[in-house]
Parts: C-alpha cells; sequence; structure tokens
C-alpha cells in the first residue's frame, strides 16, 4: 500500500456516517417542516430572500412530471445501485476520497425522498428562495444537487481518463494494451 493509498473499511466508515448524517438531517427537517408549516402560512428566514413554505410535490424537482411515483422511485432504485456500484470500485486512494462523499450524499439525498414518496406519495419540499421565485426545494435536493455539481467538477477538471479506469465493466485485456 503506497502513501497514497487509504483503508477501503474506512472509506465505508465514513460513507455510512455521512449517509446517517445526511438523512438524518433530512428526516428531521421534513419532520418540523410537516409540524410547523403543512396548513400553516409562510415563515420568513430572511426578510424578501428566503422563506419555508411547505409544499407536497408529486412530481420531481420543480415539479415536472407529476404524480410519476414508480418512475422516481426507480431512478431512486437505480441512482442508489449506480452510487453503491461506484463506491465499491473506487480505488482506495486519497484522491477519491472526496468523490465518495459526494456519493454518499446523493445516496442519502436519493433515499431520503424515496423515503417521502414511499410513506407519503409525494415528496415534502419546504426551502422557498423569494427573491428569485426559485422552486421549492428541501435538504435532500441540496444534497443531490450540489454533491452531482461537484462531481461534475471532479470529472471535467479534475480527473484524468486513466483515473476512471476502475470503472469500466470490461477490464482491458494485456495484448490490448
Amino acid at each position: 500500500m503506497n502513501s497514497k493509498a487509504i483503508n477501503k473499511k474506512t472509506l465505508y466508515i465514513i460513507d455510512v456516517i455521512l449517509f446517517i448524517l445526511g438523512l438524518t438531517i433530512d428526516r428531521i427537517s421534513k419532520h418540523f417542516a410537516i409540524i410547523k408549516l403543512k396548513d400553516h402560512p409562510s415563515v420568513s428566514i430572511i426578510d424578501g430572500i428566503m422563506e419555508f413554505r411547505y409544499l407536497e410535490n408529486t412530481g420531481a424537482a420543480f415539479g415536472l412530471l407529476k404524480n410519476q411515483k414508480s418512475f422516481f422511485v426507480l431512478v431512486a432504485v437505480f441512482v442508489t445501485l449506480a452510487a453503491l456500484y461506484v463506491m465499491v470500485k473506487t480505488p482506495a486512494k486519497k484522491k477519491y476520497v472526496s468523490t465518495h462523499i459526494y456519493l454518499s450524499f446523493i445516496l442519502c439525498g436519493a433515499i431520503g425522498n424515496l423515503i417521502d414518496r414511499v410513506m407519503y406519495g409525494f415528496v415534502v419540499d419546504f426551502i422557498y428562495i423569494s427573491i428569485i421565485n426559485f422552486p421549492i426545494f428541501n435538504v435532500a435536493d441540496i444534497f443531490v444537487t450540489v454533491s452531482t455539481l461537484l462531481i461534475a467538477i471532479l470529472l471535467l477538471f479534475v480527473y484524468k481518463e486513466d483515473d476512471l479506469n476502475f470503472l469500466r465493466l470490461v477490464e482491458k485485456k494485456l495484448r490490448d494494451i
């Protein structure tokens, strides 16, 4: 194991801790949104900029594809399996720790919204940026969106093509190299 390698078990422990922490924050925030905001007027957090406003979202981001619960459940399962696959295949090297962190937050966001869809038939959204009239969202959405953006930055500007060879479904044969 070289100096840039780390223990794979340590990575998995970090993944699980971040997942549990993120999912807990998401579930608690949605619980309070249901208790404090449902059937109540919006609560201004920063006057004219941000407020908490309860919304039962049967669609995806920005209210797209309303009432497609089965589709969203399948997408969440696919995202979960894909993220877990990448986490398992990722080499135990320091340069991939951030990938593990971002995938952990994508997982907790996907699972957090999946739990809502299964339990309630909709996703609880409550964060509203009123200054730009941005669609109402939740903590899970933040985890998924920010982490996906950060992974895109890694893919575009940090990792080289060879850094992603571990994701190949078919290994190169020695004679092909």
